[in-house]
């Protein structure tokens, strides 16, 4: 699919993240509107999902965002159109953090930060000992990349040949009491990466022809991250870069002005 095409999926998919986030008055609208982009080049550029006993797997690792993934999830068909009314409701079909039983596509439960991570590795590592060819994508944020967890894995997976696992560190510089790289930094993140075994890429993570690029550059047998660049909240300019909309209602008023600009 070509960047034009992957951009109206795009925006289809942050009309519904708005709609969600206001019928539920749930938090994480700008958590999830930041990796909007990479979701849709994934699912619609990358992953193969046919047949499905030998798809490939995509973990969202930050599963807050839950509302960027089943809104995907959705748009690809993987999950029926009607469920999206259900998500975060009193007696509702999807939570507010993934839940491996809700249905289709999601491939673990998750919630607390750096275990997706893991059990993704975990996956590819299985991957490899049955000798087939399905792939593994997570997607960690910066934020989370202050979790152990995350670093035991950057070392186990050189270690294990993961040739096969391709995270992507979903990079907008905001948590949910301020900026990573103030309150706990993780930078030079290409270096620390590099220096633990892992090809590493950085790409805008807005831009569907570099975020297609990176995820196709050859890692030269090794386990692959991608840094993409992002702002939260990305879509609605009143949301972009906010500390607030990682924790704000989308009220009517909200909603009102976020579809007019999408």
């Amino acid at each position: 699919m070509i960047a034009e095409q992957l951009e109206d999926k795009a925006r289809s998919i942050r009309r519904d993240i708005i709609e969600m986030a206001h019928r539920s008055s749930s938090p994480h609208v700008g958590s999830a509107l930041s990796c909007v982009d990479i979701l849709a080049s994934l699912y619609f550029s990358v992953l193969r999902l046919e047949p499905w006993e030998r798809r490939d797997v995509f973990i969202l690792s930050k599963a807050h965002a839950s509302m960027v993934l089943y809104a995907t999830l959705v748009a690809r068909e993987i999950m029926p159109e009607g469920v999206l009314e259900t998500y975060c409701r009193a007696g509702g079909r999807l939570p507010a953090h993934l839940d491996k039983t809700t249905g289709r596509g999601i491939e673990c439960s998750a919630g607390s930060l750096g275990h997706g991570f893991s059990i993704g590795l975990g996956m590819a590592y299985g991957f490899k000992q049955q000798r087939t060819d399905r792939r593994v994508y997570v997607m960690i944020g910066d934020g989370e990349s202050q979790e152990g967890s995350i670093w035991e894995g950057a070392l186990f997976a050189p270690r294990m040949g993961l040739d096969n696992f391709t995270a992507i560190m979903d990079c907008n510089d905001l948590q949910g009491y301020g900026r990573p790289t103030e309150i706990c930094s993780f930078e030079p993140v290409v270096e620390k990466w590099q220096a633990f075994g892992w090809h590493v890429c950085e790409a805008d993570g807005h831009d569907h022809d570099a975020i297609l690029s990176a995820l196709a550059e050859d890692s030269c047998g090794k386990p692959k991250i991608v840094v993409a660049r992002t702002v939260k909240g990305k879509g609605v300019s009143f949301m972009e870069n906010e500390l607030v909309w990682h924790y704000y209602i989308v009220t009517d008023q909200h909603r009102e002005a976020a579809l007019k600009e999408l």
